[in-house]
């Protein structure tokens, strides 16, 4: 297994704040009876430290992924707004954490994007301890949903993202990426592949997504309905 503190300068020590596990997240086979509906979206703040951080104490979920996995473009499709989260063909772009609020009620944190060789290391220096701080410190945080390419098995860095996320029993949800790249055939094989290498449990399912068709936007929005603890998906489990 590898060691979580060798990537992007993140520790294992004991978190000093409990994060609320949020259990088994939703599938298509047992979703909420009515799909949470996002009707307002506004990008809130770009912080680096904690004292810019919203202090509303609106519950909160994190996206994580490698540089260019999709994190942008999934929240713009989430919320149907083509620029609210700016996409960037440059890898390691996103250097912040950045707090978009949903219906006045939420928020989506979009991580800096990590494992881009050409991001200088000062800059990844800098991130692993921001990320850590946010992500162990932060007690609105009610989970981290870890984005994967469908199309490639998880990288070094997405396993010890996955395994430190795990360690500290930060609830984490896996969503594979740009799964109109491939047939829907191969999902279920590809599907597998991420399940192995992560070491996903079988009961927890990987949902899949497109930001180009919309593929699996109702799973994803009912899983973010269920971390965020909506009444919705409370009184369906």
């Amino acid at each position: 297994m590898n060691d979580p503190n060798q990537r992007d300068g993140l520790s294992t020590d004991e978190p000093n704040v409990a994060v609320p596990d949020a259990g088994e997240p939703n599938n298509a086979e047992s979703k909420a009876p009515e799909t949470l509906k996002i009707k307002e979206a506004e990008f809130i703040i770009s912080a680096v430290k904690p004292e810019q951080y919203p202090v509303d104490n609106l519950p909160e979920v994190a996206m994580a992924g490698r540089s260019n996995v999709g994190k942008s473009s999934m929240i713009n499709k989430l919320c149907n707004r083509r620029h609210l989260a700016r996409t960037s063909s440059t890898p390691g772009k996103t250097q912040t954490l950045n707090f978009y609020q949903i219906n006045k009620a939420y928020y989506i944190v979009d991580l800096p994007g990590y494992g881009y060789a050409s991001v200088s290391k000062t800059l990844r220096a800098g991130w692993g301890p921001m990320m850590e701080n946010y992500l162990r410190n932060r007690p609105q945080l009610r989970g981290v949903i870890q984005l994967v390419d469908i199309r490639h098995p998880p990288s070094k860095d997405d396993m010890a993202m996955y395994e430190w996320l795990t360690h500290f029993q930060i609830a984490t949800a896996v969503i594979a990426t740009k799964s109109d790249k491939i047939s829907r055939g191969q999902h279920g094989k590809h599907v597998k592949v991420i399940r192995q290498t992560l070491n996903v449990p079988k009961e927890v399912p990987i949902l899949t997504f497109s930001s180009e068709t919309g593929e699996g936007k109702e799973d994803v929005l009912d899983l973010l309905g269920y971390l965020w603890g909506t009444e919705i998906l409370e009184a369906h489990l």
